[in-house]
């Protein structure tokens, strides 16, 4: 590539970078923490010993983000736009990388238009404003699949396999589920660099290799995601919106993916390099996909959304290839330039997406959660020394026991009376506590706080179990799936 070309697709990739980070970071601070965050936020804030011996029983597929931002935490804080804003910055480099890939194989057209597409796919939008590894883990995914391009298309020292075989090993460690990616580079290889192959699979084998103490700790605590037994994730609606797009752009985009890939392999002669570039996009989404669908049928269920979401610059550089496809369409049926009809039809594009954006920026966007509300309300209105009750009845990822976990300033000076072992000094994630239904009146005070979620929150067994102790509801709070409730006892 002339340098005149690649410092173009830099300025691209930089244009595409600032974007998504910007977006990622506008509103992120306004949805409250939610059940997957909890778990984040919780685990970096113990001491380092502390999240050694969680490590060791849980999540320690999860370890290496958590260790990195215990160290960020330690540096900038616990709140919402902190434990944030590597996602918004990762999702940076994943949709700059997303240009960079697009324009090595397909120009700078492709690649402002792949990289502007994955900065505000919804997919991108929701994990930029989270505090989980999945935007971490898809800009690994993109720059790794950069690197392989740039091994397979030139002459290189060892130096640059050994890269892509560390890139590999960090990939695994930061997110499993991309160790996927070596079944789309290996189909890969096999179709296009023959040649480059043994190259490739000595280099993804030591990459596997340096991986296998993650691998192996997964594989020891597998029954981690048995949850998922219990949800109802594998739908049409996951797989074929939701994964990537939104139930109102998911049509046009499959639509345009269609398109774009019927205008690359149709019967004339063909671009090798776009040929090459839609042929990996393609497989990027089917084979990680298919075979987390697979496992999940054949095996055990391994399924939800955001575990396939390395696989979102694949999408955003299919829909790109095909808003510019229909646009060169459109140029030979209209009198106007392509580049013109292409800038209308990616802006149209662009714009449907917007609207996903302000729905993930909204105050209950994570899964309902209101718990900073919730935690607000009790800062302002209870005394120190006021017993706080938990519902107990939801899953543990929606507890509104986990408010005292990631806001606990708001809660300082309450009594917890359930509470037997903090979740600090536990090797689980969460608190161990006691049945509410055991508490007394001596453990319980005169003024008691309830946290109940879900509807008719003053028919729970928490309140049933405190009006038979004597204490009666005086004031109460509905934020939106949590209800703060008042009791007090003559």
């Amino acid at each position: 590539m002339p340098t005149s070309s690649r410092s173009r697709l830099g300025r691209i990739a930089m244009i595409a970078g600032a974007t998504a980070t910007a977006l990622g970071v506008l509103g992120s601070w306004i949805p409250s923490f939610w059940g997957d965050e909890a778990a984040s936020v919780m685990s970096a804030t113990r001491s380092w010993p502390e999240l050694w011996r969680m490590l060791q029983t849980v999540d320690g597929v999860h370890g290496v983000y958590y260790a990195f931002l215990h160290i960020w935490i330690g540096l900038f804080g616990a709140s919402e736009f902190s434990v944030r804003l590597p996602s918004a910055i990762a999702a940076g480099f994943l949709a700059a990388g997303t240009a960079v890939l697009a324009g090595r194989c397909g120009g700078p057209r492709l690649a402002l238009a792949a990289g502007l597409i994955a900065a505000l796919l919804p997919r991108t939008a929701v994990m930029a404003a989270e505090g989980r590894s999945y935007a971490i883990g898809s800009a690994i995914a993109v720059w790794l699949t950069v690197l392989l391009i740039d091994l397979l298309d030139r002459r290189r020292s060892w130096w640059g396999w050994a890269a892509y075989a560390v890139g590999i090993a960090v990939g695994i460690y930061v997110f499993l589920y991309l160790a996927l990616l070596l079944v789309v580079h290996a189909v890969l290889v096999v179709l296009f660099h023959r040649r480059r192959l043994r190259r490739w699979a000595a280099s993804a084998a030591l990459g596997v290799v340096l991986a296998a103490p993650i691998v192996r700790l997964a594989a020891s605590e597998r029954n981690q995601i048995g949850f998922l037994a219990d949800r109802d994730y594998l739908t049409p609606l996951d797989v074929l919106a939701l994964q990537w797009f939104d139930p109102a752009t998911a049509i046009v985009c499959w639509t345009l993916i269609v398109v774009g890939l019927v205008a690359v392999f149709r019967p004339r002669p063909r671009d090798p390099d776009r040929v090459r570039l839609a042929t990996l996009c393609l497989l990027w989404l089917v084979l990680p996909t298919a075979a987390v669908l697979l496992g999940s049928v054949l095996i055990a269920p391994m399924y939800t959304v955001r575990y396939l979401s390395f696989c979102t610059p694949a999408a955003a550089i299919l829909v790109a290839g095909g808003v510019l496809s229909a646009a060169r369409w459109a140029a030979g049926r209209v009198p106007v330039a392509a580049t013109t009809a292409g800038a209308v039809l990616l802006a149209v594009v662009l714009a449907a997406f917007v609207p996903n954006l302000v729905v993930q920026r909204e105050p209950f966007a994570k899964d309902g959660s209101d718990w900073r509300e919730a935690a607000a309300y009790l800062h302002g209105h209870a005394r120190a020394g006021d017993a706080v009750v938990y519902d107990e009845r939801p899953k543990d990822s929606e507890k509104p026991r986990l408010i005292a976990g990631v806001y606990p300033t708001d809660v300082s000076g309450l009594r917890d009376p359930a509470l037997i072992t903090p979740f600090r000094v536990r090797a689980g994630l969460w608190d161990r506590t006691r049945p509410n239904s055991t508490l007394t009146a001596a453990d319980l005070g005169g003024r008691v706080w309830v946290l109940e979620r879900g509807p008719d929150p003053e028919r729970s067994p928490d309140v049933a179990h405190l009006q038979s102790l004597g204490y009666r509801i005086v004031a109460r709070h509905r934020v939106n799936v949590t209800t703060v409730l008042h009791l007090e006892r003559p």
